[in-house]
Parts: C-alpha cells; sequence; structure tokens
C-alpha cells in the first residue's frame, strides 16, 4: 500500500497490526510532502471544483452531502477515476 507520511501510518497500532499481517501486505511511503505524487490529491482538488461556487455549505451536513453526490457521481464515470492515475506523476501507482 502506498501512503503518505501522516503520523497514523506510524503509529504503534498501526505497526502491530502490520507486523501482524506482514505476509499481506506492506507499506510504501512516499517522500515527505509530495502532494504530486498522491493520487488522493487529485481527487481533492477535483472535488473542491466540483462543488457549487453559488452555494457555499453553510453546515456539516451539507457539506458532507455534496461530497456524497461527487462521490456516487464519480462512481458512474469510470473514465475520470482512471484519469486520476493518468499523470506521468502518478502512474507509478498502476505501473506493473
Amino acid at each position: 500500500m502506498i501512503v503518505d507520511r501522516h503520523s497514523v501510518y506510524r503509529s504503534k497500532a498501526v505497526r502491530a497490526w502490520l507486523a501482524d499481517h506482514e505476509d499481506q501486505i506492506e507499506l510504501h511511503f512516499l517522500p515527505s510532502y509530495s502532494p504530486g505524487l498522491n493520487p488522493d490529491e487529485l481527487v481533492n482538488a477535483d472535488l473542491k471544483r466540483s462543488l457549487p461556487h453559488t452555494h457555499r455549505a453553510r453546515n456539516q451536513t451539507e457539506l458532507a452531502a455534496e461530497t456524497h453526490r461527487f462521490f456516487h457521481r464519480r462512481q458512474r464515470q469510470p473514465h475520470i477515476v482512471r484519469g486520476y492515475f493518468g499523470g506521468r506523476h502518478v502512474r507509478y501507482v498502476i505501473a506493473e
């Protein structure tokens, strides 16, 4: 699994779980502060662009609903999801 360097991935609990499952999963850390290498950042940018500019969420519930609608739309648009991994800097994710 390719992950950023967030402290949760280096916590004692995660390290213990990984030790118990070392034959099933291995973490590969991205370099420090490398959002350009993280496809999640492309998803986040797409989400931010898609949120309505004319109506800002007034509370957490509205923001959650807008976010849910965004991901529901993306589920029906696999060509866009594949595009998150098509950039030169993130192709390593799908390289064999």
